[in-house]
């Protein structure tokens, strides 16, 4: 099914078919001098191209490439290595075993790793029939190729209506960044749809009222990215009234706002309302009149 290939020195793929030979995950780690994160042996690792960063804190979401191997086979029973877009999976909650749990809170972005897990972290006495079976070590190679901090929103907004108020303004600013950076994520791998919700989700709790200029200012801050990112994506989603309606909610915060006038334009073109698609691009080419996106859709407008 997809997921990190058989790697041989400095982190490089293995050609297939040319793996080096899984005679014993015991015999691997004598040689090779795997490192025991468990303390009892359980789970292994050999790490084979660092990462950066810091690491996985517990309770993220990450986005890795994986290949599991049991013993003397060279063939993984399991791989996501040819999925172009791997979707994020949380800590505790879309990850099953216990060894690659560990394992992943010792990766950092970018790292590539080796792990060879006993059976009480892998799929322990039964195994799984008919693919694993009973007593089976099992060998995983992982890379982390991202992962979001999502614990304090998860928190959030497990919390009723009444108890979302109460929360420090700052914390449901970061909330609504780390929303915003889910949105980001799903947006760059082309999962508009998905992009859009956590978009609507980080807008929906900017709605406090603020207790001094200071926190508007802020507030508006934050909902200003949002607003422009969800008039982006939908027009991505070809639905341009709604791109306008959003775009024209920023423009309430930020009149002068380039990119907000230029998503309005572009929205108004979709919808061949050209006199209004004049005008917003008009405005944002006298903020911005060197602007290759701007000057480009005046072109093409006319």
């Amino acid at each position: 099914r997809g997921g990190a290939a058989r790697l041989g020195p400095q982190g490089r793929p293995y050609p297939v078919g040319q793996a080096p030979a899984a005679s014993s995950f015991r015999c691997l780690a004598r040689t090779r001098g795997l490192r025991d994160l468990s303390g009892d042996g359980g789970v292994l690792k050999e790490e084979l191209r660092p990462g950066t960063g810091q690491a996985v804190p517990p309770a993220a979401s990450v986005a890795v490439k994986y290949s599991g191997y049991l013993e003397h086979w060279d063939e993984p029973f399991c791989t996501n290595y040819y999925s172009k877009f791997p979707g994020l999976m949380k800590l505790g909650k879309d990850i099953t075993l216990g060894g690659l749990e560990i394992g992943l809170l010792t990766m950092k972005k970018g790292e590539v790793a080796r792990f060879v897990f006993t059976p009480a972290y892998a799929y322990g006495r039964q195994g799984c029939p008919p693919l694993i079976p009973p007593n089976a070590m099992v060998m995983f190679e992982v890379e982390v190729l991202d992962f979001l901090d999502s614990d304090e929103s998860d928190t959030f907004f497990q919390l009723t209506a009444e108890q979302q108020d109460t929360f420090p303004l700052q914390k449901v600013l970061k909330v609504a960044d780390t929303e915003r950076e889910f949105g980001n994520y799903l947006y760059r791998k082309r999962h508009f749809e998905g992009a859009k919700d956590r978009y609507k989700r980080a807008f929906s709790i900017l709605g406090r009222s603020p207790s001094s200029e200071a926190e508007q200012c802020q507030i508006n801050a934050s909902k200003l990215l949002v607003l422009l990112n969800l008039s982006l994506t939908y027009l991505k989603l070809e639905r341009p009234a709604q791109a306008l309606a959003y775009g024209e909610k920023a423009l309430e915060i930020d009149q002068r706002n380039a990119k907000a006038l230029f998503r309005c334009g572009q929205a108004c073109l979709c919808m061949t309302e050209y006199k209004k698609a004049r005008d917003f691009l008009i405005r944002a080419q006298h903020i911005q009149p060197f602007n290759h996106d701007i000057n480009n859709e005046l072109k093409k407008l006319a």
